[in-house]
């Protein structure tokens, strides 16, 4: 018995925060009744599961995409504003969706895939499968306030961040460093220097754990290799 929201992203129908919002307004039915209960379970081999009334069944195929998004994509499967998607990118008559995003004016690595196990290793994989990213900011952060910065601060409303990395890799009057974060917080880079005065002008992830953007230009993707999606999902539990 599984939980529906990870059987719904199993089938490629959706992410699993995606399929859990389906779940809470009711478009999802399990054996003829709407179901709301995230913590429903239920046994993807003999139960019927209809999401707005069409049966689902779990993709065969699992699907591993690493793409290098450019600026100005967005990293969703829809936009009610019609900007571009990460998976318009994508030329994969399979559904598929990011694991974990990217902002929309960040370029770099984003995976997608209709494989939800391996979409949650890879972003709860923390240390086993850190990020980096090379980020332009304004100005040059003293001693000091890189120090703070790779201690983890305290941002204004309240939260706590974990230590990062942080490499100077070119000093100027707008310098280049480069930032590797265990931590899965949306916009962090973005947060972290602009609460120390530095607000980042350019950002990109050049790096997720062992996948890099070598020979990947920006707007281009390529599929995981089978050792790659091994070596992922080798970090489950871990």
């Amino acid at each position: 018995m599984e939980r529906l929201q990870k059987i719904i992203a199993a089938a490629g129908v959706a992410s699993r925060r995606q399929a859990e919002l389906l779940i809470q307004h009711g478009r999802v039915t399990l054996n003829g009744k709407i179901v709301t209960q995230l913590g429903t379970k239920a046994d993807p081999e003999r139960d019927h599961i209809k999401v707005d009334g069409k049966l689902i069944r779990e993709s065969s195929r699992k699907i591993y995409i690493l793409l290098n998004k450019p600026r100005q994509v967005i990293s969703s499967v829809a936009d009610p504003r019609g900007r571009t998607k990460v998976t318009d990118l994508v030329d994969i008559p399979t559904k598929i969706y990011p694991a974990g995003r990217l902002d929309y004016n960040t370029e770099g690595l984003i995976v997608l895939t209709n494989d939800g196990k391996f979409s949650k290793i890879l972003t709860t994989a923390g240390s086993n499968m850190p990020k980096v990213y090379h980020v332009k900011v304004r100005s040059t952060p003293d001693t000091p306030e890189l120090a703070r910065l790779r201690e983890g601060i305290r941002l204004p409303g309240g939260v706590q961040l974990t230590r990062c990395k942080i490499i100077p890799l070119r000093e100027s009057a707008n310098s280049w460093y480069e930032v590797t974060l265990t931590q899965g917080r949306n916009r962090q880079i973005r947060e972290m220097f602009h609460a120390v005065g530095h607000p980042v002008l350019k950002l990109r992830r050049v790096r997720i754990g062992f996948l890099t953007d070598e020979g990947l230009a920006v707007g281009q993707y390529r599929h995981l290799t089978p050792r790659e999606v091994a070596r992922v999902l080798r970090y489950a539990g871990k």
